[in-house]
């Protein structure tokens, strides 16, 4: 069984301690020294505890702080060169973790969606190992990627499931405004944003061609599409992730000048 320590248990944190238990494979120790912190993922983890000292005794790491709490946190993690620190503080460069500490460094960007199994990440491909490609398969889906795109992964993985609910409220707001209750409209919209996303992981068409398969001559769907194919809603999309990603960019900063 491989052991893992998660150093900060907010959203992030918190969604890999949960994705990571429901599998038998990994024995999860909580660290925080936020007691709340610590009792919202109390169920899932194997222990909890505010002794940052627990994190050596395990063989993958994974630092969850947030960009500003990482040079603290990095001068009381005292690992060893046989352990894999998992570092995803968004636009800290592996290299400014790697210089801090003896244990294997890799940065990746994951999303709250690990919580259930369907996480989205990019991963470096310098710093990983197998038993940190086999942690990321166990709660979704992942990439390795040179660092350099680590800020446009930031953009289209990390910031957009909110992009995507974005979306999916959309799509229920149209259900309700055509009669359909709340709880009604949300379920299908969810579902189906769901089951569009499973077919385009699984089928070998491209997007296009999947959209060109729903809609029918004459039909329901080309008559929507119609609208936004003359709408600026793609164009729209496309900028709220490049701004992201320039965001992402603007905090990598003051990491990169030191």
């Amino acid at each position: 069984m491989t052991t893992v320590s998660v150093v900060g248990c907010g959203n992030m944190g918190g969604a890999l301690v949960a994705g990571l238990a429901m599998t038998d494979d990994y024995d999860v120790t909580a660290i925080d020294l936020d007691p709340d912190a610590l009792a919202a993922v109390a169920d899932d983890a194997d222990r909890t505890t505010d002794d940052i000292a627990a994190a050596r005794e395990a063989d993958i790491v994974v630092l969850a702080v947030k960009p500003k709490a990482v040079d603290a946190v990095l001068e009381d993690l005292d690992l060893r060169g046989d352990q894999s620190l998992v570092t995803i503080a968004a636009g800290v460069p592996r290299a400014y973790v790697a210089d801090r500490t003896d244990a294997t460094v890799v940065r990746i960007m994951p999303n709250l969606a690990a919580e259930s199994g369907d996480m989205a990440a990019a991963a470096t491909e310098t710093g990983i190992t197998d038993e940190v490609r086999e942690m990321l398969d166990a709660v979704g889906e992942f990439a390795e990627i040179d660092e350099d795109h680590m800020d446009i992964s930031t953009a289209v993985n990390g910031s957009g499931p909110a992009f995507a609910f974005y979306l999916i409220d959309a799509v229920k707001q149209a259900g309700i405004d055509g009669g359909l209750d709340p709880e009604q409209a949300e379920t299908l919209a969810a579902q189906t944003f769901k089951g569009a996303a499973e077919t385009v992981l699984n089928d070998e068409r491209s997007v296009s061609e999947l959209i060109d398969a729903v809609c029918s001559p004459n039909g329901t769907t080309i008559e929507g599409m119609e609208v936004l194919w003359d709408s600026d809603a793609d164009q729209a999309v496309i900028e709220a992730v490049a701004a992201a990603e320039e965001r992402s960019r603007e905090l990598s900063t003051q990491f990169q000048d030191e």
